[in-house]
């Protein structure tokens, strides 16, 4: 995230970044699939004690947003152009150094919940937010008043203890940043707590009181792609690097590439072996509860092949975590 650094200041000032800038229209974007269940949130956080199946966050479920975001801004923007003349303007979408967070909280789209994402009464914060930086001198919207009061839910909620204190996030702990920007190992403290999360996570929303007024996306952008619809984490171990982009052509996860991928997947293999029974385990068991202990025990067996076999032609990033996914489980 060194962009942060680079851009410094202008982050702030959009006129700097967009010079003759005066004005900036926010917009959001739900992404909650069409199918998805009355009780999704209740399902997701289900999959999370699941240690076989791989969790990808819910947004990067479907096509990839900043695509769908921008266009539909450029579209808008021309509309706007159609009816008051040429304007200045450009669209972001996530895709630059701009303070997306705060100026939706300064136009009135929502506030800034002590996750630090921004929470709509009527959405709850599983929406896109994209922006259009204009030279047009539009009249300015109201801000909204902050609505989380004395819930802390979602600093509880995280894994990694990654909300330091409200509205304060340690990126360096979030399991968003550590699957998805972070580039290098993962560290050792860091990867049980990960769980069985490949591509972000979404453990602060989910237990979002607001969330339950989360609305669904209209758009067909955001159903659920065929192969991440409850993949088990040995099915996306086995793709290899073309079947990887094959599976990922228009999607977000694309961008990770492929071998932060199996970064991600070894990790979670790892913390899958360490959930499963030992031998012991299966010797102590009875009746039914013997066979279900068997068939883990071979699953786990099935984990450790699937990772002695990738060792060959892994890299050196790869392989540090499938050597961790083999260990003890000490963390060492």
């Amino acid at each position: 995230m060194g962009y942060m650094a680079t851009h410094g200041l202008r982050r702030a000032r959009p006129a700097e970044l967009v010079p003759g800038t005066v004005r900036v229209i926010t917009a959001r974007m739900n992404y909650l699939p069409q199918a998805a269940a009355p009780d999704w949130a209740a399902r997701e956080q289900a999959r999370l004690d699941q240690p076989g199946q791989a969790v990808v966050s819910v947004y990067a479920r479907g096509r990839d947003y900043h695509k769908v975001m921008r266009q539909r801004l450029q579209k808008l923007a021309l509309r706007l152009q159609a009816e008051v003349g040429p304007i200045g303007h450009r669209v972001f979408a996530d895709s630059a150094p701009v303070l997306e967070v705060e100026l939706a909280s300064r136009s009135g789209i929502g506030w800034r919940g002590k996750h630090t994402l921004a929470l709509h009464r009527d959405a709850g914060s599983m929406f896109f937010l994209g922006e259009i930086y204009t030279d047009l001198p539009l009249p300015l919207t109201a801000p909204t008043d902050a609505h989380c009061g004395s819930c802390t839910a979602c600093i509880s909620a995280c894994p990694t203890a990654a909300i330091v204190a409200p509205y304060r996030l340690d990126a360096r702990r979030c399991i968003s940043y550590l699957t998805i920007e972070h580039a290098g190992p993962i560290a050792p403290e860091l990867r049980p707590l990960v769980g069985n999360r490949i591509y972000g996570c979404d453990d602060c929303q989910l237990v979002c009181p607001w969330n339950k007024y989360a609305q669904r996306s209209p758009l067909p952008d955001f159903d659920v792609r065929p192969g991440l619809d409850q993949p088990q984490l040995l099915q996306l171990w086995a793709w290899d690097e073309p079947a990887f982009l094959r599976h990922t052509e228009g999607s977000a996860i694309r961008r990770i590439g492929f071998q932060r991928w199996r970064r991600n997947l070894a990790v979670a293999l790892g913390n899958a072996l360490r959930a499963e029974p030992s031998a012991t385990d299966v010797a102590r068991g009875a009746g039914q509860a013997a066979d279900l202990a068997t068939g883990a025990a071979d699953t786990a067996a099935a984990i450790r092949a699937a990772l002695q076999s990738a060792w060959p032609a892994a890299d050196a990033l790869v392989r540090e975590h499938i050597a961790w996914a083999l260990a003890d489980g000490s963390g060492a």
